[in-house]
């Protein structure tokens, strides 16, 4: 299968800072620059959750740009066993605890921490760059054309949570790792890349101009997400429509971005418009960065993903399971598996 893909550019050979000029200058835009100035007040603590397993702090986090700051909830759910323990940075659909998408009271059982936001709450989904992020960043909204767009503001707005996270006495600093469904897997996926310090990257679904390689790809492309999402990015990006043969790039670069710390792609069999198989190509293809780093990629490929297999030996790992779009408790307990897994062979 990857012969289909050799014509490909290589990251191999390019510095950390040099993918990443590649993929902010041509697809997810230019970072705003300036101090890295964020501020933490709690606003209310629960500390009977679970039953009394956690406590359920909700969090007003406020960073500071440009032309002004903004607030946005932040939610944390700690074990009370006062012990450290591993943790989630989960960029969620909506500020709920638990959610359809985080199953908490699983994760805490299995000895996690968990930190979410809802995305909207950053910048809201749409063309509209005068709000949150957004409205402190863009003087009256306006964008540059390679300025970033909404899903580099998102990951941007991650590493001010790790920046917290990290002050967090009952968190294990080396074992923080990012999640995110869809757009917002595109989201962890970017985030992991800009910065080294999360463990492990977890894109779930993340498809078009997330995980997937957009050469000869099926269901969604880029001129389909420039169409409907064109603010989830750079204005340079629409270039590439109907022309993806002339990126300098392809998706694996993104996740070569996150070397040298791990990154996990995972897929559903019916999630057509994402292209599993392009998702489970750009894992593999992504793999000789990592050797070339003389870190272990990914191990046990077989021609075409199989169903139900997890591929947990490297660090790009991959799952692909039965079903639909969703980020399922399947695709949790897969992903725990894995960080279990790693957590044991760096002992």
């Amino acid at each position: 299968m990857l012969s289909n893909f050799s014509s490909l550019p290589s990251p191999v050979g390019l510095s950390h800072d040099e993918i990443m000029h590649i993929l902010l200058g041509e697809e997810y835009g230019i970072l705003p620059e300036g101090e890295r100035a964020f501020s933490v007040e709690e606003i209310s603590r629960d500390k009977s959750f679970l039953a009394g397993k956690a406590n359920l702090v909700k969090l007003a986090f406020t960073m500071r740009g440009a032309f002004g700051e903004y607030t946005f909830p932040l939610y944390e759910v700690v074990p009370n066993d006062g012990k450290k323990h591993p943790a989630f940075l989960h960029i969620n659909f909506r500020d709920l605890v638990p959610d359809k998408y985080q199953p908490t009271e699983e994760l805490i059982d299995n000895g996690y921490a968990v930190f979410t936001f809802c995305y909207k709450d950053v910048t809201s989904d749409d063309g509209d760059f005068t709000n949150g992020l957004a409205g402190v960043v863009y003087k009256d909204g306006e964008r540059r054309e390679k300025d970033a767009g909404k899903i580099a503001l998102w990951a941007y707005t991650a590493t001010f949570v790790m920046d917290y996270i990290l002050t967090r006495g009952e968190v294990d600093r080396e074992h923080i790792s990012v999640i995110g469904h869809s757009r917002l897997g595109k989201t962890a996926l970017l985030v992991g890349a800009l910065d080294s310090r999360f463990y492990c990257a977890i894109s779930n679904d993340s498809g078009c101009s997330g995980a997937a390689i957009s050469r000869g790809k099926s269901g969604e492309t880029i001129a389909d997400i420039c169409r409907v999402f064109p603010y989830w990015f750079s204005e340079h990006y629409k270039m590439y429509v109907h022309n993806e043969n002339a990126q300098p790039f392809d998706q694996h670069f993104l996740l070569a971005a996150n070397a040298p710390h791990r990154v996990y792609v995972a897929s559903a069999t019916e999630d057509d418009w994402a292209c599993p198989p392009h998702e489970y190509a750009s894992a593999r293809l992504a793999c000789a960065y990592y050797e070339s780093l003389g870190l272990v990629g990914f191990v046990g490929a077989d021609e075409e993903a199989v169903v139900g297999k997890c591929y947990h030996d490297g660090r790009v790992a991959y799952h692909l399971r039965p079903g639909k779009h969703y980020q399922s408790r399947e695709d949790w307990l897969k992903v725990m598996a894995y960080l279990k897994k790693q957590y044991s062979m760096d002992e």
